[in-house]
């Protein structure tokens, strides 16, 4: 199939039915649906998700089976998630996608670091590497609170044996207190990872990049953008001279240095004017 026809195919508004909602914490809901489209979807990439009557927006894709068989974690943060989270099993809805790249997979030493919801595709990646047989997996995963935490106990299977799990909390219910970037300075001062890679908050993103510089080591980094087309047409997730959701949404050391001024700081707002983050 051409590279024109996959893009039309993944571009064409498909509905389907929300089959299973799973309530993962207080504010975020799973969503699990049929999608044949994406079925082989990988780690990294996202959907656009049409809300009938509301809204589309973006969501990582948490999980895909060779059944088609697809999942999303969705916070109730804005007027389209808030209606999306009052949904029941059976409401039909549209899906756009898969788009975007992907994270590269290392059989190495691997390093993941998620945060919110950002832990999302983490977990989608971290099960694949585990499947590739990849040599070690640390994970650092993070939130508010410990009620907050996602897929603990996902990840807490994965991390058994070699591979290791570590949480922290902002009120410090859960594991370190403090983010996730508070471990990771130590952690990075004492070992060498063969690929480290992170999703959540931009500004989480900001400060693990500047650690990876400090100690010379390779980030890949998902980023979260206000997204309105998806496939790079109306500009609303423009960083630098990247379209997230057309060059991204993962980026390497050597492009997040190229934008580095913009990380954290600045965003883009639905007028298209650059505002704080």
């Amino acid at each position: 199939m051409k590279l024109s026809d996959q893009f039309t195919k993944a571009n064409t508004l498909r509905t389907t039915v929300i089959i299973e909602i799973i309530d993962e914490s207080p504010t975020v809901k799973i969503y699990i649906f049929k999608d044949k489209q994406s079925t082989k979807a990988k780690p990294g990439q996202f959907l656009m998700l049409w809300i009938p009557e509301i809204d589309e927006i973006p969501l990582s894709i948490l999980s895909a089976t060779e059944e088609g068989i697809i999942s999303v974690a969705v916070k109730a943060i804005g007027d389209a998630t808030h209606h999306l989270h009052a949904m029941k099993p059976g409401t039909t809805i549209g899906i756009r996608g898969p788009y975007g790249n992907s994270f590269t997979q290392n059989q190495g030493n691997t390093l993941l670091i998620g945060g919110g919801t950002g832990t999302a595709p983490i977990l989608f990646l971290a099960k694949t590497l585990l499947t590739n047989k990849t040599k070690k997996i640390t994970i650092i995963t993070g939130a508010k609170t410990k009620n907050e935490l996602l897929f603990t106990e996902q990840l807490d299977k994965i991390c058994q044996e070699k591979n290791k799990l570590i949480t922290t909390t902002n009120d410090g219910t859960h594991g370190i207190q403090g983010f996730v970037t508070e471990p990771l300075d130590t952690l990075l001062s004492q070992e060498k990872f063969d690929a480290i890679y992170t999703c959540g908050p931009e500004i989480m993103v900001k400060k693990i990049f500047e650690l990876t510089q400090k100690h010379k080591q390779p980030l890949e980094a998902s980023l979260e953008r206000l997204m309105r087309c998806g496939i790079g047409l109306c500009g609303s997730c423009v960083i630098g001279k990247y379209r997230v959701c057309r060059d991204g949404t993962v980026f390497n050391e050597k492009q997040l240095e190229e934008i580095k001024k913009e990380i954290g700081n600045i965003k883009l707002d639905l007028t298209g004017n650059k505002i704080p983050i």
